[in-house]
């Protein structure tokens, strides 16, 4: 099933419980223009409307590219003035916030660059698979770009404030292997295997509970929040939920029959 998209840099569709989300501008190397963080936030919004819906996977068109940062032609343009800035920022915020606190889980395709604006993307999303000549980083300072606090806690939050420095001082490109080692990935494999490998992975997230990854996925939201912020009671409700429904009723009889469990999300 197609969903409908605000540009045709994006495009996104479901197939059997995974969204696919594509980055859609090969020749640029996927570099995110406005009209795309507006469209990633669009997208987004729609796909959660989707009662079918288990797992979204991002990734970018063509071979060169995830995505390459943000589309510096625009810049101009786009980020001279301080309106400007204030409008692209919005859109920039609203994407990546929309992209955090999804209600279900998101996987991060990625081949070849993943830089700048892309790799924030990538942080968002709960797990990311990449291929062993992947390259990431985050340019900011060889550009004079200023990096937001929420960025930089989502970096920070994963690979740690030593690694984080390293990155952003620096401005170096990392390699696949050294993602890894970092945390920056979740899981290396080929460029012949990649579809494959997420295909595997998002089918076993589909296979299981809806509820219990409803429950998880939201608990995991709370958990980064700021102290003060979070909202324990509603987990509890969450998990409670989880304890009262008909797939937990199911699991338990699939685990002593020794059986698949067929799981509804009730």
């Amino acid at each position: 099933m197609q969903i409908l998209s605000p540009t045709s840099k994006m495009f996104a569709e479901i197939e059997d419980g995974v969204g696919w989300i594509t980055f859609n501008a090969p020749e640029r190397r996927n570099a995110m223009s406005l009209d795309m963080w507006q469209g990633l936030s669009a997208i987004l919004r729609k796909l959660e409307l989707e009662s079918s819906l288990r797992v979204v996977v991002l990734k970018g068109a063509g071979e060169k590219a995830f995505v390459a940062g943000a589309d510096i032609s625009e810049f101009e343009e786009k980020r001279s003035s301080q309106q400007d800035r204030d409008i692209y920022e919005a859109a920039f915020d609203d994407a990546q916030k929309t992209l955090a606190q999804f209600p279900l889980p998101v996987v991060a395709m990625i081949q070849g660059f993943c830089i700048g604006g892309g790799l924030a993307i990538a942080l968002n999303t709960d797990i990311r698979i990449a291929t062993d000549d992947s390259v990431f980083g985050i340019p900011a300072a060889k550009l004079g770009l200023g990096y937001g606090f929420e960025a930089i806690k989502t970096l920070e939050s994963i690979v740690g404030p030593s690694h984080a420095k390293d990155i952003l001082f620096t401005a170096r490109f990392l390699n696949t292997e050294e993602a890894l080692r970092i945390g920056l990935v979740n899981f290396v494999t080929t460029r012949k295997q990649l579809t494959s490998k997420v295909v595997e992975y998002a089918e076993r997230i589909v296979a299981n509970a809806p509820l219990t990854i409803k429950a998880v996925k939201a608990t995991m939201v709370e958990v980064v929040r700021d102290p003060g912020q979070n909202s324990p009671e509603y987990i509890d409700n969450l998990v409670n939920d989880c304890f009262v429904s008909d797939d937990y009723k199911e699991g338990r009889i699939a685990f002593l029959e020794k059986r698949k469990a067929n799981f509804k999300g009730s």
